[in-house]
């Protein structure tokens, strides 16, 4: 049967912006704006995106320096037929793609628009209230939402608070590349950063702040030299102890390993590029952002 006519329409205007949103992240590439990496990590990550109908070879060839012959030449290198798409890649496919991308893809050229600020501090400190704070109040900043395999906690939301998950999914999502940092906390639950919001955010020039642990930070900060890193202080050490106990979310316990790692966490804020004590929330918050503002500030100065 033949179609009615307006489908035929929309479906071919359909088919038309689809061109030209692959055409638009090719060209990103090209002029090292966008990351072939993060493309691909943005295609496994989500297989209605506009990354993920790419065909493989169409994106090698959006790489400076990268011909038709040699694009050829990597395919079969890889044992990736001209015609796969990204989100068609087998496993082993992507673990290969993937090693390439990292040591022969040039990386994103810094314009000074964005920046990636990450904020760390020992538990109980209140990175969760500070950061709920920018995201209520701060609109231009975005806000990343962490997975974690721990249960949700009163008042937390799945998708704005964390993306809750099984293990089995976060297993997924290790195995997928999608993570730009994860870890084990307090010896128990898993909590990760997933990556392509991230590059999608920061290639349109958004400033970004992770909340994140120590371990995470560190890991940020291998994979990303250029975020800056802000450790969130208690007032005293006293102030910590009464908000983790006061919290009352946690047994006798698991509190008392949480203040163990808190006093290791405290001893690293020398890693850190700036600190902030959080005496009053809204204060902190505003410093906070105000930090990420001069950081932003900074690269267009040091670009002209």
């Amino acid at each position: 049967m033949r179609p009615p006519e307006v489908d035929r329409v929309a479906a071919s205007r359909a088919a038309v912006a689809a061109r030209r949103a692959r055409a638009a992240v090719k060209r990103a590439v090209n002029e090292r704006r966008l990351s072939a990496l993060s493309v691909l990590h943005t295609a496994l990550a989500s297989s209605e995106s506009i990354e993920a109908t790419m065909r493989v070879r169409d994106l090698l060839l959006s790489i400076p320096g990268l011909g038709p012959v040699r694009v050829d030449r990597v395919m079969t290198r890889l044992e990736i037929a001209s015609t796969k798409r990204l989100s068609g890649l087998g496993v082993h496919q992507q673990l290969r793609l993937r090693e390439f991308l990292e040591k022969r893809a040039p990386s994103v050229v810094d314009t000074g628009e964005s920046r990636l600020v990450v904020l760390a501090g020992p538990t109980a400190v209140g990175k969760g209230t500070v950061s709920t704070y920018i995201r209520e109040n701060y609109p231009e900043v975005l806000l990343s939402v962490s997975a974690t395999t721990r249960a949700p906690r009163p008042g937390e939301v799945d998708g704005v608070s964390y993306y809750f998950v099984d293990d089995a999914e976060f297993d997924r999502m290790i195995e997928a590349g999608e993570f730009l940092e994860w870890a084990v906390v307090h010896n128990k639950s898993r909590y990760g950063t997933p990556r392509p919001p991230i590059d999608r955010a920061l290639a349109e020039g958004r400033s970004v702040l992770l909340e994140i642990d120590l371990q995470g930070a560190r890991q940020v900060r291998e994979a990303m030299p250029e975020a800056t890193l802000v450790f969130l202080l208690p007032p005293s050490w006293d102030e910590l102890v009464r908000r983790l106990i006061g919290r009352g979310t946690e047994t006798a316990e698991e509190q008392e390993r949480r203040l163990t790692t808190a006093r290791v966490e405290l001893a690293a804020q020398d890693e850190f590029d700036h600190r902030v004590v959080n005496t009053d929330v809204e204060a902190a918050a505003a410093e906070v952002v105000e930090l990420m503002r001069i950081q932003k500030a900074n690269g267009l100065l040091g670009k002209e």
